[in-house]
C-alpha cells in the first residue's frame, strides 16, 4: 500500500517546539502514512493567522494549534470549520486540567515558557558549560557538574551532554581511552554524578568508519586497532569493567536515540538528589 500523503497544519504563537513534537509524537503512532508539514510559529497578529489561514486554504489539511489568545483562536476554528478541516487545540486538555487543580486561572500570554528569566540563562550557562567540557578538554572546574558521562569514542557523550544542557542539567564528558589512565582529578570527585555510557562493537565499529570518512584528516584513520573488531571488543569489556569497579550505573545507547539516553540519566540525577536530601534529613 502506498504511503497516505496529507498537509499538517502547526500553528503556534511561540517557537512551535512543544508543537512540533507533541505532533511528531503523535504521528509515530501511524503507519504508512506521508505528512507534509506546514509550519507557522510566532503567529501573534490578525494578519499572520490571516496568512496561515490562506494556507490552510490552499493545502487543507489537520490544524494542530497552541494559540492562547482567545480571538485568535476562534477565528483559526471558525476558518478551518468553514474550510471543512478538523482543529485541534492540543494544550487545552493540559492547562484546564491543571488550572482546575491548582484553583487558579491560566495567564493566557503566549510565549511565556521563553521567558529571560533565571532558568533560561541557567540553561545558556549549562551549554556553555558543556562546551567547556567537552571530550575531556578541560578538567578546571569540572566539579560544578551535575553529571559526568564517560564512554570509548563514539558513544553519542557529546550529543547527550547538550540535549541535557538544554534542561538545564551542566554536563561534562571524559573520554574512557584504552592503555591510557583516566583523570585522577576526575575520580576523586564526589559532587557529580558518573554514568558509563557503552554500544555494541559492531554499531561503534559502524560509526566510527562514517566519522572517518566524514574526516579524511582525522590521525585514527593510521590506527588499526580503532577499527578492528577484536580490539573494539576488547576496548568496550574493559572499559565496562572500569566502570563496574567504581560502582557508576551503565547505559547502552546501541539502540537508543539521544533522548532516550538523556531521560535515563534525568532519572539517575533525580534518584541521586532524591538520596542526597533524605541522607541531609537523617
Amino acid at each position: 500500500m502506498p504511503a497516505k500523503q496529507f498537509y499538517l497544519h502547526l500553528i503556534s504563537d511561540a517557537t512551535g517546539t512543544t508543537l512540533q513534537g507533541l505532533a511528531r509524537a503523535c504521528l509515530a503512532q501511524f503507519d504508512q502514512i506521508d505528512p507534509v508539514e506546514r509550519f507557522w510559529p510566532l503567529v501573534r497578529t490578525e494578519k499572520q493567522l490571516e496568512r496561515a489561514i490562506t494556507d490552510i486554504a490552499d493545502y487543507p489539511g489537520p490544524v494542530l494549534f497552541t494559540l492562547v489568545d482567545e480571538v485568535m483562536r476562534r477565528k483559526l476554528q471558525k476558518s478551518c470549520q468553514q474550510i471543512g478541516v478538523p482543529c485541534f487545540p492540543v494544550l487545552d486538555p493540559f492547562i484546564r486540567g491543571l488550572s482546575a487543580w491548582l484553583e487558579l486561572p491560566a495567564k493566557g500570554i503566549p510565549g511565556l515558557q521563553h521567558a529571560l528569566d533565571d532558568a533560561y540563562f541557567h540553561r545558556i550557562d549549562a551549554m556553555d558549560f558543556a562546551m567547556s567540557f567537552d571530550d575531556g578538554q578541560s578538567l578546571e572546574g569540572i566539579e560544578d557538574a551535575d553529571v559526568i558521562l564517560v564512554g570509548v569514542s563514539r558513544t553519542s557523550k557529546t550529543p547527550t551532554c547538550v540535549f541535557l544542557a538544554r534542561r538545564g542539567i551542566m554536563a561534562a564528558n571524559v573520554p574512557w581511552v584504552p592503555d591510557l589512565p583516566f583523570p585522577e582529578r576526575a575520580l576523586s570527585l564526589k559532587g557529580p554524578l558518573f554514568v558509563g555510557l557503552t554500544e555494541s562493537p559492531d554499531r561503534l565499529i559502524a560509526l566510527r568508519k562514517s566519522r572517518l570518512k566524514a574526516d579524511p584528516k582525522d590521525p585514527r584513520h593510521n590506527n588499526n586497532t580503532y577499527l578492528d573488531p577484536v580490539k573494539v571488543e576488547e576496548e568496550v569489556k574493559n572499559a565496562r569493567r572500569f566502570f563496574a569497579r567504581r560502582g557508576w550505573p551503565v547505559i547502552d545507547v546501541t539502540r537508543r536515540s539521544v533522548e532516550e539516553t538523556a531521560a535515563e540519566i534525568q532519572i539517575l540525577l533525580q534518584r541521586k538528589r532524591s538520596q542526597a536530601g533524605q541522607a541531609e534529613l537523617l
